[in-house]
């Protein structure tokens, strides 16, 4: 029986031992045959497979997403538009992220300008922002 052993896999495609298990367990790669000898022996396919998985991952699609990706590759009724609409919802929602961390990044950029060297941390603009918040959000689901 030929195949690589998951350590061998696991070098080959640059990820850990741990994730070919995650993913079999996922459903995203198939448990291997097993040799005579009891050991588990991944085709060659799998490093492929694990490696489209990591790339995708990459670039920002979900484990649900990348399965869905995968089930792409192999329907005889899908096409490229499937694939491309899916890729322009993913660039849609990193771009959003994007704006949320501008957002982000803007209000901690604020809050850091109040802030005066020498006040004590219960003067803090910064902390006190954070307990406003904290304290706010708390209100809301409390009713």
């Amino acid at each position: 029986m030929q195949g690589e052993t998951i350590g061998v896999v696991a070098r080959r495609s640059g990820v850990g031992i741990e994730t070919i298990r995650f993913y079999e367990r996922e459903g995203l790669i198939e448990a291997p045959p097993r040799s005579a000898a009891g050991y588990r022996r991944y085709p060659e396919e799998t490093i492929e497979r694990i490696r489209f998985i990591q790339r995708a991952k990459d670039l920002g699609f979900s484990l649900a997403e990348v399965r869905a990706l995968l089930e792409l590759r192999v329907r005889s009724d899908a096409d490229c538009h499937d694939v491309r609409l899916r890729a322009e919802r993913k660039i849609a929602d990193i771009e959003a992220r994007i704006r949320d961390l501008g957002a982000m990044r803007e209000a901690l950029a604020e809050l850091t300008r109040a802030c005066s060297a020498g006040k004590t941390t219960s003067e803090c603009p910064i902390l006190e922002s954070l307990s406003r918040a904290w304290n706010g959000s708390q209100m809301t689901t409390k009713g």
